[in-house]
């Protein structure tokens, strides 16, 4: 089994603000762990609204979601904070040293003083294909993200969806399949046309296939997929091999596990001290859209200041006998030279 990792800051959820978080944490010399969901970082950002401009960001007139998201991760480069991608954050424990343990999906462990729950409205959930007996076959031949791509190494694969992400993996799945197979409902696709144009090509030299077409049904045994069915715009039936299905049909928000945190909620809402943006229960601080106070606005900018006040107060936390000194980047030198910039 892995060692738990030992770190200052747990962080759930890699939005912008628990991006902009890691860098206020960082300017107080506290490492951070974070876990999100999703395959990368951005949160809505990157997922819902990547090409979307946002006009309300202090200093930058316009600014898409994407390019937000990375200007924050270029920001944040010099804390070198871990990722854990593809992760939802399942449980949370107190210690009897007082720390606390967040526990993932996937097995990481991640034993932390302080917990920053930054999950904005909750945990994106990947949209469950309504296919019959699907369940049957989660975790072991049907997957809704891609987390270590040696697993479909020699498999034949099937990927349905029109988004960025069905088009992403086909494309990084391809060269090490067995075969692979798209199918979409129909034959446009939400994804950027560079992809889609890489997809065409590959499908015109055979290299993988393109049906306009659903799934109709699964076949195998014991959670292994051994073919499905699939059907065409016409009601035409056929069957495919297939040993692994990668279904992207969206996501959905729900709260997921921090219900189960043992947090304080106010209508799935985190209540929070404005001095310290921290919840009821010591140690656990809350941040961006997920929390509730007076006069709570649920904007981006918000959220910046939230994380900034929450790092001064987990520092206490996380460094106990050290004194806090109050410092502006612009005049620091010991703060310019943690960001390369002295």
């Amino acid at each position: 089994m892995r060692e738990p990792i030992q770190t200052d800051v747990a962080i759930v959820g890699a939005g912008p603000i628990g991006l902009f978080a890691v860098f206020e944490l960082g300017l107080l010399d506290l490492k951070c762990h974070l876990v999100d969901i999703l395959d990368r970082p951005g949160g809505q950002c990157t997922e819902l609204y990547p090409e979307k401009p946002i006009y309300d960001i202090p200093g930058l007139p316009i600014v898409t979601g994407q390019e937000l998201v990375d200007r924050l991760m270029e920001q944040i480069k010099p804390f070198e904070p871990a990722f854990h991608f593809g992760e939802m954050a399942s449980g949370l424990t107190k210690l009897p040293d007082g720390k606390w343990k967040l526990v993932t999906d996937a097995g990481t462990e991640i034993v932390a003083p302080v917990v920053v729950i930054a999950a904005g409205a909750g945990s994106f959930v990947p949209k469950r294909p309504p296919i019959p007996g699907i369940e049957a076959y989660e975790g072991t031949s049907v997957h809704y993200s891609v987390r270590k791509m040696e697993a479909f190494r020699g498999k034949h694969i099937l990927i349905a969806g029109g988004g960025d992400s069905a088009l992403d993996w086909t494309l990084n799945l391809a060269p090490i399949a067995k075969s692979l197979t798209l199918v979409h409902h129909r034959d446009g696709f939400r994804a950027q046309q560079h992809s889609v144009n890489q997809m065409r090509e590959l499908a015109a030299e055979g290299r993988i296939a393109f049906h306009v077409a659903s799934v109709k049904a699964l076949h195998g045994a014991k959670g292994q997929l051994s073919g499905v069915t699939l059907m065409s715009p016409d009601k035409k039936e056929w069957q495919i091999e297939t040993e692994a299905f990668l279904p992207f049909f969206g996501l959905t928000i729900k709260l997921g596990p921090i219900a189960e945190f043992g947090i304080n909620l106010t209508e799935n809402l985190i209540a929070v001290s404005t001095a310290t943006f921290q919840s009821e229960t010591p140690g656990i601080f809350g941040i961006g859209d997920i929390i509730t106070y007076p006069g709570k606005l649920k904007l981006i900018l918000s959220g910046f200041h939230e994380a900034a006040l929450m790092a001064q107060a987990a520092f206490h936390i996380c460094r106990p006998n050290d004194k806090l000194r109050f410092q502006y980047t612009t005049s620091s030198s010991s703060l310019q030279k943690k960001l390369g910039v002295a």
